[in-house]
């Protein structure tokens, strides 16, 4: 088991439109996996932003950044999603394509709650343990790994 030490930084900047109750964010806030961020400024800036509107794709080679400076999840109403483009920066990644296996989204293609892609861009740049630990708080991680495993082997180390 990966030490605390040896663990990815992981980051939420959260709009508040979501059911409390579902919010996969919320929970992994609450296991201290995961910290609320208000804005993307100071530290935050070299983080890592998972944005699924942005043209860059998140690869292997975003490794080193997320290591040293962290993942940063947009966690909003997928119903809202045009005004992620305001969060665009330098930094700003886009998942692979991907199936949701949460309740709410269930078998829909990229729309995957804030643990899925926190876990998803986790196992992408290498940091296997923490996306599985990460996922396995959620009674329907076994099932994320199972339909998108060809997926995210496929996107791995590329």
């Amino acid at each position: 088991m990966e030490e605390r030490k040896n663990l990815v930084n992981l980051y939420c900047l959260r709009f508040n439109e979501c059911d409390p109750k579902k919010c996969s964010a919320l929970k992994l806030n609450r296991l201290g996996d995961l910290e609320m961020i208000k804005a993307i400024k100071g530290k935050y800036l070299h983080a890592i932003l998972l944005n699924p509107l942005s043209e860059v794709e998140l690869r292997y080679k975003d490794r080193e950044k997320i290591k040293r400076f962290g993942l940063i999840v947009l966690d909003c109403s997928w119903k809202k999603i045009i005004k992620l483009k305001h969060h665009q920066h330098k930094n700003a990644r886009s998942l692979p394509p991907l199936i949701s296996a949460n309740p709410v989204n269930y078998g829909k293609w990229e729309k995957l709650n804030s643990a899925e892609a926190l876990a998803a861009a986790l196992y992408i740049t290498g940091f296997k343990v923490q996306a599985m630990n990460l996922l396995s708080k959620f009674r329907w991680s076994e099932e994320f790994w199972k339909i998108n495993k060809k997926l995210l082997e496929k996107n791995k180390n590329k």
